[in-house]
């Protein structure tokens, strides 16, 4: 199997046997019919398939969303999405091909896409920039945002990248400030937003085109502040340490729905989206349609109050009784100490 994750070797072993017997009916064993052995492999298949998939790690789940077969926004918009016409240019400086974006039909509504585009192959990847935008990418995607609120059109954003470029030429063009001013203007927007985190979700790059009324993720997605390597290679200085980084981080889609970061997890076929891209690009158009209906009757004050509150409830944290205490006891010793300097 093309782009085998460890963890599915037992998988792959078990469907080269069964290929095998297929292909060389005279090899199976001669106490049992050649049907009842086929049965016996296929229902074992089964078995293996949904043991590995039902009980991934956290890691093992960031595995399967940079898996190289795993549909990209591309794919996306030619099988979620009709009649999409892609937009380039900030206007500013240059098109940056790591962000797509264009108009589009989700069922009977005229919506605006945006999303972040990988490669497939080196040269692929050089022309996407692994993903990763630069200022331009978000500045042109503001763009077209407000040209969307502009004609009362809906938004879509496909969330799909490990951070945005982190390079000398994206700090000289003021990447921190193209992000942060997409933040503060996706508040602002009167339209509805719907954004979907399809793969990677890294950091302020995933959230620079993140602010949405309702955030939706893939099953097998992770959405978090760094990437696992990063995390530890912070923490334990050592990037081997990554599968305990993101158990630590709870980046996972499970997590997030727990942590109330995302709205909804859009399921995915047993094996990952991979497996089966149509089945997973017809279930994220029903998610999506349905989200988007829902958010499209509710009134733009409210829309906006609430798209506000949403974010403004992230990073809730509590402090231990014994904490507090502690810090109380030391900040009336200091206090004692300076009356009686």
């Amino acid at each position: 199997m093309k782009h085998q994750l460890d963890f599915e070797k037992p998988i792959t072993e078990l469907q080269k046997k069964l290929d095998d017997l297929r292909a060389h009916p005279e090899k199976h064993s001669l106490g049992i019919s050649f049907e009842e052995e086929i049965q016996i492999i296929e229902k074992k298949l089964e078995e293996t398939r949904r043991q590995v998939f039902l009980n991934l790690t956290p890691w093992q789940r960031v595995q399967l969303a940079r898996h190289q077969r795993r549909p990209y926004t591309m794919d996306y918009l030619q099988h979620t999405f009709t009649d999409f016409q892609e937009l380039h240019g900030d206007r500013l400086f240059a098109e940056d091909r790591a962000m797509v974006c264009g108009f589009a039909k989700l069922g009977e509504h005229r919506v605006l896409v945006i999303g972040t585009q990988k490669g497939r192959d080196t040269k692929e990847n050089i022309l996407r920039n692994f993903g990763s935008a630069h200022p331009e990418g978000y500045r042109k995607a503001l763009r077209l945002m407000r040209l969307a609120n502009k004609f009362g059109l809906p938004i879509i954003t496909l969330i799909d990248t490990a951070g945005a470029y982190p390079g000398v030429a994206a700090e000289e063009r003021h990447i921190a400030e193209a992000i942060a001013v997409n933040l503060r203007e996706m508040t602002l927007l009167e339209v509805p937003i719907i954004a979907t985190v399809i793969g990677e979700g890294g950091s302020g790059g995933a959230l620079g085109i993140g602010v949405a009324d309702r955030v939706l993720i893939l099953e097998n997605a992770y959405y978090s502040v760094i990437s696992p390597e990063g995390c530890a290679a912070i923490l334990w200085k050592d990037r081997s340490n990554a599968a305990k980084a993101a158990a630590a981080l709870r980046i996972t889609a499970k997590d997030l729905l727990e942590l109330k970061l995302v709205d909804e997890i859009v399921p995915e076929p047993l094996g990952g989206a991979h497996t089966d891209p149509a089945a997973i690009a017809a279930t994220l158009r029903t998610h999506l349609l349905k989200h988007l209906e829902e958010v499209m009757t509710l009134p733009v004050a409210d829309r906006l109050k609430m798209r506000y509150a949403k974010f403004r409830a992230h990073g809730h944290f509590t402090e231990r009784e014994d904490a507090v205490g502690e810090m109380k006891s030391a900040k009336k010793t200091k206090a004692a100490a300076a009356v009686a300097a």
